[in-house]
Parts: structure tokens; sequence; C-alpha cells
């Protein structure tokens, strides 16, 4: 006997614009691509932030200790100044021309920009060309990344089913932490074996030089992909190619019609990442200058927290698919707002065993928000505008709260005199966070915005097909 879900074919289920069937080898193929150009974003700014000191004394070789770091630092922030451009140019483009073309282009200009950084000669060989040329280079990488994580997440976000998004995307946040695990273990390794002096010459070079082969292997990963299911059905619906559409109306349309979505993507990104950066990137910094560990030392610490966040958050991913995206991100926010302070005091102690527990915690903590945060954003714009949006409020956010983290703690740090500056800095972002988390929507288990709910199987399709159906035939009854 044919059963209901049966008498739909294979045909119908595939051509159905009710539903999307993702295949398992594309979508593993999509997190792969996009988790290692993540991986590459980050290791190269991870490298940039753990040889700030080194980095400092090449550059602006004249300056004290402290003027070289905060001018370091202040060049790292600098990159963090384009990435709205960068936005603002490569979003309204993959929504135009899709996603798979902007993808290809940034991983491109962000591997040559930062090998380039490993061949500018030093302070002494050019004077003031090259702190200049370190500036033009590091602009050249923020723009690049300005289109990098929106198209990263929107590619997987649209290629992962309804109830496994959360899982799926939290691969993207897991390449963040392998970038900087990379990038600290490299870094590490090469000022455990080099001299001091060798170190200063050219061993700094070496991690920057890294990029440009992983840049390749990310490009050829990346052209292999095929376009999202969820961008290919919104062009077969609407009947014409998106490239006819111009870039200004979809960038209208991002500001203007869904203006909501963009300042809660703003806001969440910001308090998230006040967190994300004051421990990945300036938690090195703190430990040496401030507490006085080596350099090594610190970063060994930073690399084994990293570590265990890596083995937890696809399960953190996987947990948001259950009981929701936003209790995790309240309790989040929660436990950054009450454990920050204790956090801060115990790595204050400097026994090794209490500024590893310290970490642990706020390592603990990130980790709720990098293993929900690749569903969550996506899941706020609907598909037309959905790289757009989420790449301009992504980074203006993190060219705001993000980027300048280090630098702000660093200021404040020497103009206050306390160690506390970043446990109450991180504090107030956490109460402004947890009230736009009660503003979201949950989205969790729920097709995205603007596209038709994504299955895994051809029998979840046919009986979201058997059901859209017997809706309309009720309607059409109704009519008559």
């Amino acid at each position: 006997m044919t059963t209901p879900e049966n008498s739909i074919s294979a045909l119908e289920v595939a051509e159905s614009p009710d539903v999307c069937v993702t295949d398992n080898a594309s979508v593993k193929r999509a997190v792969k691509a996009t988790m290692l150009g993540n991986a590459m974003e980050w290791f190269d700014f991870g490298v940039y932030a753990y040889l700030a000191t080194t980095i400092g004394k090449v550059f602006f070789p004249d300056a004290s200790g402290s003027a070289q770091l905060l001018s370091t630092f202040a060049i790292f922030a600098a990159a963090f100044i384009v990435r709205p451009l960068g936005g603002l140019f490569f979003g309204p483009l993959g929504d135009r021309i899709g996603r798979k073309k902007v993808l290809a282009t940034t991983i491109i200009l962000m591997a040559g920009s930062t090998f380039a950084i490993g061949l500018i000669p030093s302070y002494e060989s050019i004077g003031i060309a090259a702190p200049i040329l370190l500036v033009l280079l590091r602009l050249l990488q923020g723009f690049s990344t300005g289109g990098e994580y929106g198209g990263a997440s929107t590619f997987v976000a649209e290629y992962a089913p309804d109830k496994r998004r959360g899982f799926f995307a939290s691969f993207l946040e897991f390449g963040t932490l392998a970038g900087y695990v990379a990038a600290a273990g490299i870094v590490t390794i090469i000022q455990t074996v080099v001299s001091a002096e060798d170190l200063l010459q050219w061993g700094w070079r070496i991690p920057f030089l890294i990029a440009g082969p992983l840049g390749l292997i990310g490009l050829y990963l990346r052209l292999r992909l095929e376009e999202t299911p969820a961008f290919q059905m919104m062009e077969q619906a609407e009947e014409r190619s998106l490239a006819d559409e111009s870039t200004g109306k979809k960038l209208r349309e991002t500001l203007v019609d869904n203006w909501r979505p963009l300042v809660l993507c703003i806001v969440l990104v910001a308090t998230y990442n006040i967190a994300h950066y004051g421990l990945l990137s300036y938690m090195p910094t703190y430990l040496t200058n401030t507490l006085g560990y080596d350099e090594s030392h610190g970063l060994v610490l930073m690399i084994i927290v990293m570590i265990v966040m890596m083995m937890g958050i696809s399960y953190v991913g996987k947990f948001s698919d259950r009981v929701g995206r936003k209790p995790l991100l309240l309790s989040g926010f929660i436990g950054f707002f009450v454990l920050s302070l204790p956090a801060y005091l115990l790595i204050g102690i400097g026994n090794y065993v209490t500024v590893f527990l310290g970490l642990a915690i706020l390592g603990g903590l990130l980790l709720l928000f990098v293993g929900v945060f690749p569903s969550v954003l996506p899941a706020l714009f609907p598909t037309g505008i959905r790289y757009g949006g989420l790449a301009i409020g992504y980074n203006l956010a993190v060219s705001i709260f993000g980027g300048t983290t280090p630098l702000v703690l660093t200021a404040l740090e020497s103009a206050t005199g306390s160690n506390l500056v970043a446990p109450m800095y991180m504090m107030i972002a956490a109460v402004i966070g947890g009230i736009a988390v009660l503003m979201i929507p949950e989205t969790a288990r729920k097709p995205l915005d603007g596209s038709p709910p994504s299955v895994a199987t051809d029998e979840e399709a046919r009986r979201i097909i058997r059901k859209v159906r017997r809706k309309r035939m009720k309607a059409d009854n109704l009519e008559v």
C-alpha cells in the first residue's frame, strides 16, 4: 500500500519550493571551507596580538615600552576601523552576486596582506616607511575581513538543516579558536627556540609568512563549493538573476527596512566581542605586562584554555539545537556579570593554579557565546539581505568595541593604575548584552527568515510538503 509520504516522488521533493533537502556531504564541505577561512582570519589577527611586544620594538624602537605597546595596539585597532567599509562593500555584493564568489575574494585579500606584513623591512632599514606600510597592510586586512565572517556564517547557516544549525554553525568559531591556538602555538615555539635578538631580526616574520600557503588551501576549498541552497532557491523564486539588482538597493533595504535586527546584531556582537577580545587578544599582554609572566608562559596557559574550549564548542552548538539559543546566551551574560571580577582576582593572585582557574572560568563563559552566536546572528536577517545585514552589523560592532578592546583596556589600566579595569568593562557589557538577548526571537529548529524549511532527509521533506498541501487545500475549500 502506498503511504501518503511515499506518494510524493523524489523529483517533486527536489523541485518543491516549499522545502529544501540538504546534502550531508555538501554541508560538511561548506563547514570545512568556511571554518578554514575563519581559522586563517583569526590566525592572522592572533599572531599580531601575541607578537604585540615584539612588533612594537621592531616598528617603534625609539619609543618607551608602554608607548610601543600602545602604538602596536593602535595599529591593531586600525584594521578594525575599516572593517565596516569592507562589510558595506562585500555584504550587499554577496547578497547580489552570491556568497561563494565574495568569500573566495576575501580569503585571497586576507592571505596576501598578511603574507606581505612578513616581508616589511624594519624601522632600522627604511625608517618611518616601515610603520606606514604596516598600517596600510593592516587596513587591507581589515577591509577583506569585513566580508569574511558575515559571509562564512551565512554560508553555513544556509547550508545546515534547521534542526542542526547550531551544531554545524558552531564549527565556524571552532575555526576561530583553531586560528588563535595555531597562532599562539607557533609564536610560543618561535619565542622558545629563537634568541631574543633573532626574534627581533627575523623570527617574528615566520607566522605571517605561513598565511600565504594557508590562504591557497582555503581558496581551493572554497572554489569547490556550490552556492548555498537558500540563495539558489531565492533566485529561482524571483525568476531573475540577482546580479540585475543594484548593490545600492540591497544596502538601502538592509539599513532602512531592516534597522531593528541590524541594531540588535550590533549590540549583541559588541557585548560579545568585549569578552572575546578581552580574553583572547588582551589577556596574553595582561599576563606579561601587568602580572610579570614571561611571554611564553602566558601563551601556554591561553593555549590550554582555548584547546579545552575547542573540545566543547560543538557540544554547546548541539545543545542549543535542543534547548534553544536564548537560554544559553542569557546564562553567558549573567555569568560574565557575576564571575568576571572573581576570575580576574584569581588571575591576579599570580599562582599558576589560580591563574588557570580564572582563565578557565572566563573561557567557559565565552564558550556559551562562541558556540551559539554563529547560528543566532544569521537568523536575525531575511535571506535577501542576510550577508549584507550581518556583515555591516557585525563589523560595525567589532570595529568600535572589539578591536579597540586591547587598546582601551591598556590605556585605562595605564591611566587608573587598576588591574580590575577589564572585569568592570566586561560586567557593563554583560548587562547590555543580556537586555538585547531578551529582545531577539528564538530561532532554534526554525527555518531562516525568507527561506523554506531546510531538512536532512526526503522523509522529512515529504511530511512538510504534505502539510503545506493540506493547508492550501483547506484554504481553497474555505474560499469556495
